[in-house]
C-alpha cells in the first residue's frame, strides 16, 4: 500500500482514546452493528536517555486507525502502559495503521519508503498481535576545526543522504546550517540511513591582494596569509568521491568533526566574453560533488583590463565555470587549476542551449495544469525544468550539451511518453541530444495512466505481506517512468495503480526494498522469472486470477 508523507508529530491530549469528526463516531457506531474482529497489538520503540532503538514498548504514543477506502474514518487512541494499544469490533476492511510520537519518526506498519502494509480484518485473519515500530529521530553534531585546532565560525556544512527511493543510489543534498562561534554545528530529526558531510570556510586570517596588473612578487603580503580551504567532506578529504558515509540509526546522537588546512590559494585571471558597450560577465566556478556541484566562493575578484577579469583566493581543483549575463550563457566543465597566474580564455567556452517543448495528449483536448517538465542528465541530475503554460508548451534555457531524458511530474495522474519528435536535437530512443548552444524544439506525445492492476502474493500457498511487488516496463533503460511498485497488504493483496498501457513483467519479491530495482541489469535477472503482462489501450481494469509468486531476493 502506498501512502503519502506522514504528518508532523502532533501535541497529544491526556485520554487514551482519540476521538476522529463525524465519519469516524459512524465507523465506530456501524463496527458494533456487525461481526467484526477485536484487533490488539504493541507499538514498540524506545523513550530512554540515550533514545537507542532496541524495541523497547513505547507508551504514549498515538496510533492510528484509518479506513483505506475513506479516510475521513479513523480512530486514534494513546499506548498504555508497555506500548499496548487496542482497537476493538473493527469491522471488516482495510486499514492503514500509523504510529507517531514527538521526537519519532511517524511511521506505517512494516514502511518501506512511501510504501507500507494495510492491516485486514475479517474472519481467519489475524490481527491480535500486530507490531507496529517507529525509530527516534537521529542527530549528527560536531565542530569544525583550522589547522591550529582553533573552531571555525560561520562555516557552512552541507548535509547530504543517499536516496534510493527511485530504484537507485543517488546522493542529494538534504540541508545546510552554519557553525556558531564555538565552531559547533547540528543537524537534527534525522531519518535513519547514510549521509556525508562537506564544509566551506574562509581562514579568518587569510588575505587576497589584487594584483592591479603587477607580478605577485611585488605584493607587501606575505604568500603565507594568501591561503584558503579547499571544500572539505568528511573524513577531511577534499574529494567527493573519497568521502566517508556516516550510517546513522535512530536515536543516535553522533558527534562529526571535521578538520579544515589551508591551501595556497591562487589568483586566477579568466579572458570573459563580451564588449564596453554591453558590458562584460564574470565567472562562477563550481566544484562537482556527488550527483551535483558546490559553489566556491573566492577571496574576490575584479577587472585589470577590459574582457579580463582577476580572482583571488581560489583553491586549485577542478572546477565548472558558468558565465550567464548581458546576453551570454556558457560554460566551462572539468577545468583543471593548478598554477598561480594561470589564464582562463573562456571566450571559447561551451554555448549554453534551450529546448521548446510542446505536450500533445491524444483524446484529451487541452493539457492538464501544472505538468512540470524537466530534463535528466548524466547522473540522474535535473538539468532544468518548467511547468506547462496554458498552451501546454515550456522552454528550458541554459542546458549544456549531453543526452537527456525528460522526466515529467506534478499531476495527480501520471503520463508517459510515447513518442518524441525533434527539430534541432537528436531523438536517441527515449531521450534528446543536444548539441552546444542548441535553440532545438521537440514534441512529446503523451499517454496517461489509468489502469489499476489488482492481485494476490503468495508464498507456500499463503498469502505474503510486505513484499515488494513491482511492475517492469520491456524496456527499463528507456521508460524509467513507467515503473510501478506497491507493498503485498497483510492478506498478500495488492494494487498497482495509474499504469500506463504497454508490455511488462510482474514480480514480487521478499524483502527485496534495498534492490538497485530501477537499474536494468538487476532487474533483468528477476524479470525473467515474472509474470509478462500486456495491457491495452481500452483496458481499465486487470484483476490477476492466479496469485503471484513471492521470490526470494
Amino acid at each position: 500500500m502506498s501512502h503519502g508523507e506522514s504528518s508532523e508529530t502532533i501535541p497529544l491530549p491526556t485520554a487514551h482514546r482519540v476521538p476522529g469528526d463525524h465519519d469516524a463516531d459512524s465507523f465506530a457506531r456501524a463496527s458494533r452493528s456487525r461481526s467484526a474482529r477485536h484487533e490488539r497489538g504493541i507499538l514498540q520503540g524506545n523513550w530512554n536517555h540515550r533514545q537507542k532503538t532496541d524495541g523497547h514498548p513505547l507508551e504514549r504514543a498515538r496510533v492510528t486507525l484509518r479506513d483505506t477506502k475513506d479516510s475521513r474514518k479513523y480512530e486514534a487512541i494513546i499506548t498504555e502502559a508497555g506500548g499496548k494499544f487496542d482497537f476493538e469490533n473493527v469491522p471488516a476492511g482495510k486499514y492503514s495503521l500509523t504510529g507517531e510520537k514527538r521526537e519519532y519518526i511517524p511511521a506505517s506498519y512494516d514502511q518501506h519508503d512511501q510504501y507500507s502494509t494495510a492491516i485486514v480484518t475479517g474472519a481467519g485473519l489475524e490481527t491480535e498481535n500486530l507490531v507496529l515500530k517507529i525509530a527516534p529521530t537521529a542527530v549528527i553534531w560536531g565542530r569544525v576545526l583550522d589547522e591550529a585546532g582553533e573552531p571555525v565560525r560561520h562555516a557552512s556544512v552541507a548535509l547530504y543522504y543517499d536516496d534510493h527511493q527511485q530504484g537507485v543510489h543517488q546522493i542529494r543534498r538534504r540541508s545546510g546550517g552554519q557553525t556558531d562561534d564555538l565552531g559547533t554545528y547540528e543537524m537534527a530529526h534525522l531519518a535513519a540511513g547514510t549521509y556525508f558531510l562537506s564544509v566551506t570556510a574562509t581562514p579568518w586570517y587569510a588575505v587576497h591582494p589584487p594584483s592591479n596588473g603587477a607580478p605577485q612578487s611585488k605584493s607587501p603580503i606575505s604568500r603565507s596569509l594568501d591561503v584558503a580551504y579547499p571544500v572539505t567532506y568528511y573524513a577531511d578529504v577534499s574529494d567527493s568521491e573519497t568521502a566517508t558515509p556516516i550510517p546513522v540509526k535512530g536515536g543516535d546522537r553522533l558527534q562529526v568533526d571535521i578538520h579544515l588546512n589551508p591551501v595556497p590559494a591562487l589568483r586566477l585571471t579568466f579572458k570573459v566574453p563580451g564588449d564596453p558597450q554591453h558590458g562584460f560577465v564574470f565567472p562562477r566556478l563550481e566544484q562537482p560533488d556527488f550527483d551535483g556541484s558546490t559553489f566556491v566562493q573566492s577571496g574576490g575578484g575584479n577587472f585589470i583590463s577590459p574582457g579580463v577579469f582577476e580572482v583571488t583566493g581560489v583553491p586549485a581543483g577542478q572546477y565548472n565555470i558558468r558565465m550567464q549575463g548581458q546576453g551570454t550563457n556558457v560554460q566551462m566543465n572539468g577545468v583543471d587549476v593548478t598554477k598561480d597566474g594561470e589564464q582562463i580564455d573562456t571566450t571559447t567556452a561551451e554555448a549554453l542551449g534551450k529546448l521548446k517543448v510542446s505536450i500533445e495528449i491524444p483524446g484529451e483536448s487541452s493539457p492538464p495544469q501544472a505538468i512540470n517538465v524537466g530534463l535528466l542528465g548524466k547522473g540522474r541530475n535535473l538539468a532544468g525544468s518548467r511547468v506547462l503554460d496554458q498552451k501546454g508548451e515550456v522552454e528550458i534555457n541554459d542546458i549544456p550539451a549531453g543526452r537527456y531524458q525528460f522526466y515529467l511530474w506534478g499531476p495527480r495522474k501520471p503520463y508517459a511518453i510515447a513518442r518524441i519528435t525533434a527539430e534541432g536535437a537528436e531523438v536517441s530512443g527515449k531521450a534528446i541530444v543536444l548539441g552546444a548552444g542548441a535553440s532545438a524544439s521537440a514534441n512529446l506525445t503523451l499517454i496517461g495512466g489509468s489502469v489499476e492492476i489488482s492481485g494476490v502474493a503468495k508464498k507456500a500457498d499463503r498469502g505474503f505481506a510486505g513484499a515488494m511487488v513491482v511492475l517492469v516496463p520491456r524496456d527499463p533503460e528507456n521508460n524509467r517512468n513507467l515503473f510501478r511498485r506497491d507493498q503485498s497488504d497483510l492478506d498478500g493483496t495488492f494494487v498497482l495503480h495509474n499504469v500506463v498501457p504497454g508490455s511488462y513483467s510482474l514480480l514480487a519479491i521478499e524483502d527485496g526494498w534495498d534492490l538497485d530495482w530501477s537499474q536494468p541489469a538487476v532487474i533483468a535477472a528477476y524479470a525473467k522469472h515474472g509474470r509478462p503482462i500486456e495491457l491495452r489501450d481500452s483496458a481499465k481494469v486487470l484483476e490477476l486470477t492466479e496469485p503471484l509468486a513471492v521470490h526470494s531476493k
